[in-house]
């Protein structure tokens, strides 16, 4: 099996789907381990892989091995697989707040090739912002591979590990904050009379396109914006709205408190 995945929860079925479809690795080389028969099954029935209830097997079979399973449960699955884990596999994470030294320090002496990214959820819908960094072990080809597995859920870069923390706050919690603006201009729409589904597909889909005008365009969003702003018209009025409510600064706070909590975190693992 080229790919094995311990623990097949939503981010691990978002990353199985987008290598499967991108046509990366075909269903039929992917292994994967979950401790439920309804995660098992699951999987099963989304991405048509081979599953398991059994890390070990993962370990045994993958040339390539996705921890996806929830950063507290990583020292229990280390002592797990640390004795059957090969020098030649590479270690691919998604865990949060978990370092590649950290990583590297739960196999004790055995020296293991590690790549931690840090997607975030619209990776379930092919549309993935991914960070990814890699300890010394890891080749720049093979650290290349990693990153070109992450092409079929979404977009990826090389990030060093030290703005892992910025990277948690500006792509990886951010589409909390994205949903809060969706709704808040849902619920305005609401009040002017817009039946409500209608509201989210009005709002949902100006967010959106106005990411890809960002992303197409390479345009500096302050002159998208000022495109918008006509003389004297609706849009400025509203832009004068936002500024005087503080809505630049609030975004501002909110992604540095973020970050901040980030690092917090790490630092007390």
């Amino acid at each position: 099996m080229k790919l094995g995945f311990i623990g097949c929860g939503n981010m691990a079925n978002a990353i199985m789907s987008g290598i499967i479809k991108d046509g990366l690795i075909p269903a039929s080389e992917i292994i994967g381990a979950d401790p439920t028969a309804f995660g098992r099954e699951r999987t099963l029935k989304e991405n048509g892989i081979t599953v398991t209830d059994s890390n070990i097997e993962v370990v045994k079979e993958a040339e390539t091995l996705f921890f996806t399973i929830k950063p507290q449960y990583f020292h229990q699955m280390i002592s797990e697989i640390r004795d059957y884990v090969r020098e030649d596999q590479l270690i691919i994470s998604i865990a949060a707040g978990r370092t590649l030294d950290y990583i590297q320090s739960e196999f004790g002496g055995k020296k293991v090739k590690v790549v931690r990214l840090m997607p975030n959820t619209p990776a379930m819908v092919g549309e993935g912002m991914t960070a990814a960094c890699a300890n010394d072990a890891v080749t720049r080809e093979e650290l290349d591979y990693a990153v070109r597995i992450c092409s079929g859920f979404g977009k990826a870069e090389i990030v060093p590990e030290s703005l892992f923390d910025v990277v948690t706050a500006v792509s990886g919690s951010s589409p909390a904050y994205v949903f809060m603006f969706i709704e808040a201009m849902a619920d305005a729409a609401v009040q002017g009379g817009m039946p409500r589904a209608q509201a989210y597909t009005f709002a949902a889909q100006a967010v959106l396109g106005s990411a890809k005008m960002v992303l197409d365009t390479g345009k500096h969003p302050g002159e998208l914006k000022d495109m918008v702003c006509s003389p004297a018209g609706t849009t400025i009025e509203a832009v004068r709205v936002l500024e005087e409510k503080g809505f630049r600064s609030a975004v501002f706070e909110c992604v540095k408190a973020c970050t901040e909590k980030s690092a917090e975190m790490r630092k007390s693992k």
